[in-house]
């Protein structure tokens, strides 16, 4: 089957409209209580590799519910003033996801580099279930 286009493209077309932070960036606002970190990644690969201190999980699959107002999912966390900066393990998903967001009104960004850069930037981890591996 030919697609119309790749994920990669997608990514690349997303990156292109939204606001990417560095990694060492956004190490450098974690502690703002005026910054909201969201971890878009799925449960397995939170406990297989840590989140980042303080950020809201948020399943991808339930964003554009979580973030809707208007939306019985709603999550009173996206109704609060802050500056929303979301990831995944490598920017991929979030790329998508911010670009999502903005063509909803929701103003958002996200970790260039994922996870992986906030650990190679040297950020904070905090690991869950007492699984040390990272």
């Amino acid at each position: 089957m030919a697609l119309n286009t790749t994920a990669a493209a997608m990514v690349a077309a997303a990156r292109a409209k939204i606001t990417e932070i560095p990694a060492a960036e956004a190490v450098a606002l974690h502690g703002d209580p005026a910054v909201q970190f969201v971890d878009l990644r799925d449960p397995r690969e939170r406990e297989r590799t840590g989140v980042i201190p303080g950020a809201f999980s948020c399943p991808r699959g339930m964003l554009e519910f979580w973030v809707d107002p208007d939306s019985p999912y709603f999550k009173p966390v996206f109704g609060e003033e802050k500056r929303f900066i979301f990831h995944c393990a490598s920017g991929w998903r979030s790329a998508l996801a911010v670009a999502l967001l903005q063509d909803m009104g929701f103003p958002a960004a996200h970790v260039t580099e994922g996870f992986t850069g906030w650990v190679a930037a040297g950020g904070p981890v905090e690991q869950l279930g007492g699984d040390a591996r990272g």
